[in-house]
């Protein structure tokens, strides 16, 4: 196999979970990105806004505009944190935690969908590739 043919395969994968994706939030009323950042907060819990702009590959200044704006829509709220006084962390509301967890239960869903057919083995292969590949990015 070449790198060209890996290449066109990681774009097409690309497309279509980034389709499937879009489709899933188009009811939620949010935006993809939105969706996103309640889902890296919903896995890590609290994270204080650069750690949060870092995940995301957003910059502190981007991330302020969509927290305000997921603040209104009361899905996350800003936490003074303990021991540094210029210090936020973002953390889900319940309603915020609720849109993760249902989220979370497309991804999943999402996930078995995909893995059908594959062996056990298969899959455990290749989680293992997957991980080896995200610790290069």
């Amino acid at each position: 196999m070449s790198i060209e043919t890996l290449s066109g395969q990681l774009i097409e994968l690309y497309d279509k979970i980034s389709s499937w994706e879009h489709s899933v939030v188009k009811d939620s009323g949010l935006t993809p990105a939105q969706m996103h950042t309640i889902e890296v907060i919903g896995h890590k819990k609290n994270l204080r806004m650069k750690e949060l702009a870092e995940k995301l590959g957003v910059t502190t200044g981007t991330l302020t505009i969509a927290v305000d704006r997921l603040e209104k829509l009361d899905l996350v709220a800003r936490k003074p944190h303990d021991t540094d006084r210029r210090s936020y962390f973002v953390i889900l509301t319940d309603k915020g935690e609720m849109m993760f967890e249902e989220h979370h239960r497309f991804h999943e869903a999402f996930t078995s969908e995909i893995s059908t057919g594959l062996t056990n083995a298969e899959v455990e292969t290749f989680s293992k590739l997957l991980g080896k590949i995200l610790n290069k990015m």
